[in-house]
């Protein structure tokens, strides 16, 4: 946890949000992202009878689709990315994201894919696999605002006045929880970084 003095004598209490949202769940994501692991619950959608790993193999072959392969390095916690991990003991492929050439002239409203486009779709992708690496990782954060106060025995409380979570990365410059603060508390926090 981090703590960060703000005027008015109150403080910024920033920790990992244990319960944030699940960016595969409950955001609007561009990729599919399909894993498949005995031990985890991963990405987009459960495998069923009717459609195996190796169903999804196929797609790296199929010209009308941007797909990038999944990784896994599961010990002491796991962690994902699409360029693959040294350690071949404890890690390997879970899955693909992937996007259909008919969902990118959707989505970017054209009617033709061009090189560029896949090269930014490729970005787009592995920006969505960043995300959900820090959900799985637990690089998500929360604050909480405080005033501070000493009651008449002289000892001093903390009174919630605000908080919000949702953070990703801990990069407080970065994550948008600056965004979230009003300007006097976001330049005490920036002097002390």
């Amino acid at each position: 946890m981090k703590e960060f003095k703000l005027p008015n004598n109150r403080i910024l209490k920033v920790e990992q949000d244990d319960c944030p949202l699940n960016p595969r769940e409950d955001w609007d994501n561009l990729g599919n992202m399909i894993c498949f692991h005995r031990n985890y619950s991963l990405g987009d959608y459960e495998l069923s009878k009717e459609h195996e790993p190796k169903d999804y193999y196929k797609l790296e072959k199929r010209k009308d689709v941007v797909i990038l392969p999944l990784y896994l390095y599961d010990h002491s916690g796991i962690t994902m990315n699409t360029t693959g991990f040294s350690c071949g003991w404890d890690s390997g492929q879970v899955g693909f994201i992937y996007v259909t050439h008919e969902e990118i002239r959707k989505e970017f409203g054209v009617k033709r894919v061009t090189q560029e486009l896949r090269e930014k779709v490729k970005g787009y992708l592995k920006g969505e696999v960043d995300v959900y690496d820090q959900y799985i990782t637990g690089d998500v954060y929360h604050f909480s605002i405080y005033q501070k106060e000493t009651c008449n025995l002289g000892c001093e409380h903390e009174e919630f006045e605000d908080s919000c979570g949702g953070f990703f990365g801990d990069d407080i410059k970065e994550n948008g929880i600056l965004d979230n603060l009003m300007t006097e508390d976001c330049e005490a926090v920036l002097e002390q970084l």
